[in-house]
């Protein structure tokens, strides 16, 4: 029977303490309890000390039996086959930074395959072998990354896990409303309940729940209770009307804008400034434009910019921040947020009935080019426009590779969000061709998975022309740890060519080719390991 143990009073009290005491001191100058100095006192205080460590763990009392945990609940999901269950085996045990150096070797890093593995499972819809969950727990433990994939695929035995380990509490905390069972849809009393008297997760997870089924249930749920909910709750169940978010929601934001919390009022406003027709939009629209119009005095047409003097009631009340962040001047930071929650569409009416490649490519005075433009990729991004997405990425091969505007390397990756994934390929793979894969990192993150035969070719090709110039790979080691991710499988067959020690120019770094050599070999490796893996989970 198992027993949960509590310890008896010791037979003499504070005997390990003194016996510490003497281990610390040396036995020349604090005898051990009850012996003597001299040569044997060590070992009368490790007998000692033994025979003591003993009684402790054994003197215990017997308790009342704790209760068995509840079996967990069915998984109903397909169980993996046998080959997909070995695979995983292998990959949960292969462990990072087991080896010495930085030299990588031919040998496919397996952890990082972990994650497609994982999202190719949950794809496939296969439960967890049980024997596995343990080591999987423990991965999602480490890396963060894991968790949701990891989470998914363990359904929910991870749960139940986790109430039994406090090592994968973590389960808990990313599970809505730690795993609990929510009431069904059509439990109107229970959902009230739940809403009013529920722990705070449960709350979220109920939210959530509802919105992402009935954006206006949800919506009107949350109204029962505003009023009464701490500053931070508001703010998380305010964050949850991303989802779904309509015109139907603008009553309630605008109520929102009057909000004794400045983090609320920030959040409303955002919300709306994402819904074009919204009446916040519309004011927004009216101060960015008179802040904004095109100079025809000069030779060709230019456009000027009046930052706005000051940030009145009414501005602060739809969002606009006072303060400017340290370093920033006031007057650039009312003007930036001003334009980025202005709906898009307005600056053609506004600047002459000009489209967007033609709005970005005019002149800018006074240096203010650079805030303008970044902007309006904020806005871009928020508002979801591909047509000023393209606009301001500009064309993929041209110098600056980022609009007249020159786009940071951040926000070309945010714009490229917006284009679908064949348009983001082409335009990386362009960008690639023409300026290499030093900058190419960031951009290369918004592709879809498995790249595009564009887009892997041009990976390839350039990595390629890395090689022949005589670098060392680790220049490129990022990238290369992408391909290895991303490249598609089928692309193997293309890269035999490129496996063997190259001939090493006078120009060359000493050994780069064999470093070259390897680091080809390891993508090829792990992209027939890729096949493989897919091929097992009958993808």
């Amino acid at each position: 029977m198992n027993r949960t143990s509590t310890p008896v009073d010791a037979p003499a009290s504070g005997a390990w303490e003194e016996l510490v005491t003497a281990a610390l001191l040396g036995t020349e100058r604090r005898p051990p309890p009850g012996g003597a100095p001299g040569r044997e006192a060590p070992v009368a205080l490790l007998d000692a000390a033994a025979a003591e460590t003993v009684r402790r763990r054994a003197g215990l009392r017997a308790a009342q039996a704790a209760g068995r945990p509840e079996p967990a609940a069915e998984d109903p999901r397909p169980v993996l086959p046998p080959a997909a269950a070995r695979r995983l085996a292998l990959l949960l045990a292969d462990r990072p930074g087991t080896g010495g150096g930085g030299r990588r070797g031919t040998a496919p890093d397996l952890m990082e395959l972990l994650p497609q593995w994982l999202a190719a499972a949950n794809a496939r819809g296969f439960a967890a072998p049980p024997q596995a969950l343990p080591a999987l727990l423990d991965a999602a433990r480490g890396r963060t990354d894991l968790r949701p994939a990891a989470l998914a695929f363990a359904g929910p035995r991870a749960v139940w896990l986790a109430r039994l380990n406090p090592d994968w509490r973590f389960a808990l905390r990313a599970t809505p409303g730690g795993g609990a069972a929510l009431p069904h849809p059509e439990d109107t009393e229970q959902t009230r309940r739940l809403w009013e008297e529920g722990l705070f997760a449960e709350r979220v997870a109920l939210l959530s729940a509802i919105r992402a089924r009935e954006p206006a249930a949800a919506r009107e749920l949350l109204t029962t209770t505003w009023s009464t909910e701490r500053a931070e709750d508001r703010l998380m169940f305010l964050d949850s009307l991303r989802t779904g978010l309509g015109p139907e929601d603008e009553p309630f934001l605008e109520q929102a804008l009057a909000d004794r919390s400045r983090n609320v009022r920030a959040t409303a406003a955002e919300l709306l400034s994402a819904l074009p027709g919204s009446a916040l939009a519309a004011r927004m629209a009216v101060r960015a434009a008179a802040c904004v119009a095109v100079d025809h005095t000069g030779d060709s047409p230019m456009i000027t910019v009046e930052a706005p003097h000051e940030c009145d009631a009414s501005m602060e009340r739809d969002g606009v921040v006072t303060k400017a962040p340290a370093g920033r001047g006031e007057r650039s930071w009312w003007f930036n947020q001003l334009v980025e929650a202005t709906p898009l569409g307005t600056w053609s009416g506004r600047l002459g009935g000009r489209t967007p490649r033609q709005i970005v490519a005019l002149p800018v005075t006074d240096d203010w080019q650079s805030e303008l433009h970044a902007a309006w990729c904020r806005a871009a991004v928020r508002q979801r426009d591909p047509e000023w997405a393209r606009a301001l990425l500009g064309t993929s091969s041209a110098p600056e590779a980022g609009g007249p505007g020159a786009v940071s390397l951040a926000e070309r990756a945010k714009l490229l969000g917006t284009l679908s994934a064949g348009e983001r390929a082409d335009w990386v793979a362009g960008f690639i061709a023409a300026h290499g894969l030093s900058e190419a990192f960031q951009l290369l993150g918004v592709c879809a998975v498995p790249w595009s035969a564009p887009l892997g070719r041009a990976v390839v090709d350039a990595l390629n022309i890395a090689r022949d110039a005589g670098s060392y790979p680790w220049s490129f080691s990022g990238v290369m740890g992408l391909a290895e991710r991303c490249l598609d499988p089928s692309e193997a067959s293309r890269l035999d060519g490129l496996l063997a020690i190259p001939d090493e120019t006078e120009d060359a770094s000493p050994g780069a080719g064999g470093y070259w050599a390897e680091a080809f070999q390891r993508l090829v490796r792990t992209l027939r390991l890729r096949a493989a893996m897919a091929e097992e989970l009958g993808a």
